[in-house]
């Protein structure tokens, strides 16, 4: 006697022991998307490594996993121990619940990159503007009932999202030309009811409209990628910043609940709790809207918070304080202007770019770095060994960001004494941490990298052992690095976490022989064209989709 699980269309007998049933036809499908051999335990092993590696990314729990898609916990377990047969089905309904597209049909399948490794690059490289700058001005076009034009916006996966769910709702936006000008207008009203829930729960960004909306909608929902306990750690620090102005939200299964209290404003300044981008970038466009005055302490000082402010000034908005952590923002009670602001360039895209330079040993030249967000990088760098030229500095298209070109030098870099590891504005960046990992593989000696902002991301640079490094993980937090590296070619599945995506992407290029980095849509979501702009320099990558 035998019953059956509908999610994993897998037979079990009654005795609870498992026996594949699956197809050869929906196995080879299935391996394919794993990018290996149908037959093979290694793909029941890899596919659960990645869902794996999205859910420890995603924040969930095997039982939050398990209950998104209506099945048991001890199903995810067998999935991700490699124990479970697996439909295409199953593994597009897993894709879209972990934001990983793990498996596609047709064009809307997987793209992967070929990197023919151990080239040499040369040439110059311009900076694209910031993909976080570009998505927070995305979301404060909300507060403008005028028109917004975006200058050079960064066109990646992320604002594709973003730009679905502004249309969903209905906000008319329009690419101009090809220099990725977008135009937008936002209607008298919106259409709530309507918002792209799929795309919503595919970006990140979504919680930076709770600051615009509140003060268009007095109740309204937001999607969001997650069961309840992890939207409401995310919501928290968050609440911090928006209760001051009247509103509350309550983090349901899926969905924020939010109302709004029209008028109310803080009585006294507002402390956040953590320094964080997103947090402080909710606060201003709060403030934005806000007829009087607020006072924001423990701001973060970033690059897109500086970015916003510039933007929210061309809106007419006071701010003082810019690029310190104490703001003080006097708002307007109603916006509308026709603006037109161009964001300036990415301190993470100009890290990637030089550390494709010392890893590959290349002299290559990248033009518009935004040097202030770039000064503690290139100081540890050249502690490490590190030569470069640079020019004098100008500014970028926002009249505000200081800019330099920047020649690399083949250099031989060594290990640095003390560990290298991030912290808030002026510090070295948290997000441009990783690329230390593949650099400090170059370097002669021993180098330790603290990663202690996140949970799980230091876990990922281990994949850098499958290329040749000799990375231990000594924690969750801290990562051990032996360098000198022999790179060499493999084959490997992106990591969920952007950053480390892009440090196996780059330690490729330094590999000799052929590697393939399967499913990229992560490092597509953060970077335009890198495989195309670097190819330009010299490399050799091939984007492919499985058939």
């Amino acid at each position: 006697m035998t019953t059956t699980d509908e999610f994993t269309s897998q037979t079990r007998p009654a005795d609870g022991s498992t026996a594949p049933s699956a197809p050869s036809a929906q196995l080879a499908a299935a391996s394919a998307a794993a990018g290996v051999r149908a037959g093979d335990q290694d793909y029941r092993n890899e596919i659960g490594r990645l869902i794996r590696d999205a859910r420890l990314h995603s924040g969930l729990t095997q039982a939050q996993l398990a209950a998104k898609l209506s099945t048991s916990q001890s199903t995810i377990n067998r999935i991700e121990k490699g124990q479970q047969n697996l439909t295409l089905d199953t593994l597009a309904k897993i894709g879209a619940a972990l934001d990983s597209g793990i498996v596609g049909i047709g064009s809307s399948a997987p793209s992967h990159l070929r990197v023919e490794g151990g080239t040499t690059l040369s040439g110059a490289i311009d900076v694209k503007t910031s993909k976080n700058a570009g998505v927070a001005l995305l979301c404060a076009s909300l507060l403008n009932r005028g028109t917004t034009v975006l200058r050079r916006v960064a066109r990646i996966e992320e604002v594709n999202r973003l730009l679905e769910v502004l249309s969903s709702i209905g906000v008319r936006t329009r690419w101009l030309n090809e220099n990725n000008d977008l135009e937008i207008i936002v209607p008298e009203h919106l259409d709530l009811v309507s918002i792209d829930a799929g795309a919503a729960r595919r970006t990140r960004s979504i919680i930076m409209f709770l600051g615009p909306l509140m003060h268009r909608e007095q109740e309204f929902q937001l999607p969001y990628a997650g069961g309840c306990d992890l939207g409401t750690r995310t919501v928290e620090p968050h609440m911090t910043a928006l209760r001051p102005f009247g509103l509350e939200v309550v983090a349901t299964e899926g969905h924020y609940q939010a109302s709004a209290t029209p008028g109310a404003g803080p009585r006294r300044p507002i402390v956040l709790t953590e320094r964080g981008d997103t947090v402080t970038e909710n606060a201003l466009m709060a403030a934005a809207r806000y007829e009087g005055e607020t006072i924001i302490r423990n701001a973060s000082p970033n690059y897109m918070v500086q970015d916003l402010c510039f933007f929210l000034e061309k809106l007419g908005v006071e701010i003082e304080g810019i690029g310190t952590t104490t703001l003080r923002v006097h708002g307007k009670s109603e916006i509308r202007a026709d603006v037109d602001y161009a964001p300036s360039e990415d301190p993470i895209e100009a890290m990637s770019l030089i550390a494709a330079a010392i890893v590959t040993k290349s002299s290559i030249t990248v033009r518009r770095v935004p040097i202030e967000f770039m000064e503690i990088e290139l100081a540890v760098l050249e502690d490490m060994g590190f030569t470069y030229d640079r020019t004098e500095e100008y500014l970028a298209a926002n009249g505000k960001t200081r800019l330099v070109d920047i020649t690399t030098h083949v250099s031989d870099l060594r290990a640095p004494i003390d560990k290298i590891h991030p912290m808030p504005f002026p510090g070295l960046n948290i997000d441009n941490l990783p690329f230390f990992a593949v650099i400090a593989a170059t370097a002669e000696g021993q180098t330790q990298l603290h990663d202690w902002v996140y949970e799980n991301r230091a876990i990922y640079l281990t994949d850098l052992n499958k290329l040749g490094a000799r990375v231990q993980l000594m924690d969750p937090h801290r990562v051990l690095i032996d360098g000198s590296t022999h790179w060499s070619g493999a084959e490997l599945v992106c990591p969920p976490a952007l950053r480390p995506a892009v440090v196996i992407l780059l330690a490729m290029l330094a590999a000799k022989g052929t590697s393939v980095l399967r499913n990229v849509y992560v490092i597509n979501r953060g970077y335009e064209d890198l495989a195309q702009r670097l190819n330009a320099l010299g490399a050799q990558i091939e984007t492919f989709r499985d058939i």
